[in-house]
């Protein structure tokens, strides 16, 4: 028997629906399941198979690994399919695809181990996201073209004075977070072109953090938030958005984080316009 697309995303949903309670019945060694990333994953599989929408693989990554983030071993399996393949937007990395099948498998999903089997012994690698490219920016999904930059660039200088700040910052601060990749997804979990955390996507009101607009209008109000809390102080801003606010309180300053120190001298380093990030028309509205 011969099953669709649509029946075989429900057959691997429920798969490792079916192997959770298995896992649960038995002690906890199967596989978490869909659990609390169930949206995420099926959202993942309908974008990977093309189901009600138009195939795109890279938005598929980008929702597995938003799930794998939170721990579900379905999503882990389904990231060591996709990169054992390969497809558009995605470079097949068979490396990568063992880790996720590994991960997968350390969370009990047996079937991974499988999978595993399959492919020809490599040289052990980490199950990030984004694999590394070979350009000078930050790793991505898939190479964004100067036109999808070009875009990004036009919106940003039309939004960013409607926050107070300086468009300048807010592209120095997405070519650190996403390097202009929107449909980017961190280890962490982080999503979008500023790199939205899920509670703080959902903190600013932010429903699909792989939407352009939503995600820099989440993004830059955060920023100007941040500006605001610790009164034009850019490098501290800069230190919460990357390690969070309360870090920074708890810290009274720059946390001692290598990554978030690293952070603010990568944006300060792009970044050459006024010293508070405020607008120039902001500026002038302030008097």
């Amino acid at each position: 028997m011969k099953l669709s697309a649509a029946g075989v995303c429900l057959a691997v949903l429920a798969t490792g629906a079916t192997q959770s309670v298995a896992g649960e019945a038995s002690g906890g060694s199967g596989p978490p399941g869909p659990g609390a990333a169930r949206g995420e994953v099926g959202s993942g599989l309908r974008y990977e198979l093309g189901i009600g929408v138009v195939p795109n693989l890279a938005r598929a990554v980008s929702l597995y690994c938003a799930a794998a983030a939170k721990g579900d071993a379905l999503a882990a399996y389904r990231l060591g399919r996709v990169y054992a393949k390969g497809g558009p937007g995605v470079r097949r990395n068979e490396a990568l695809a063992a880790a996720w099948f590994r991960q997968s498998a350390a969370q009990g999903a047996t079937y991974a181990m499988g999978m595993l089997g399959l492919l020809r012994p490599l040289p052990r690698v980490e199950p990030v996201c984004r694999p590394p490219s070979s350009g000078s920016e930050p790793g991505r999904l898939a190479r964004v073209s100067a036109e999808e930059r070009k875009a990004v660039e036009l919106r940003v200088h039309a939004m960013a004075p409607g926050f107070g700040l300086d468009p300048g910052l807010v592209l120095a601060v997405i070519l650190a977070e996403s390097a202009f990749d929107r449909m980017a997804v961190s280890p962490k979990g982080a999503q979008g072109l500023m790199q939205l955390m899920p509670d703080t996507a959902s903190r600013f009101g932010v429903e699909d953090a792989f939407d352009a607009e939503q995600n820099l209008r989440g993004g830059m109000t955060y920023l100007a938030w941040l500006l605001n809390k610790f009164r034009g102080d850019l490098d501290l801003a800069l230190a919460g958005y990357n390690a969070g606010e309360k870090a920074v309180e708890q810290h009274r300053g720059i946390p001692p984080y290598e990554e978030t120190r690293e952070y603010v001298r990568r944006v300060r380093a792009t970044y050459r316009g006024p010293k508070s990030g405020v607008s120039v028309a902001a500026k002038g509205e302030g008097g």
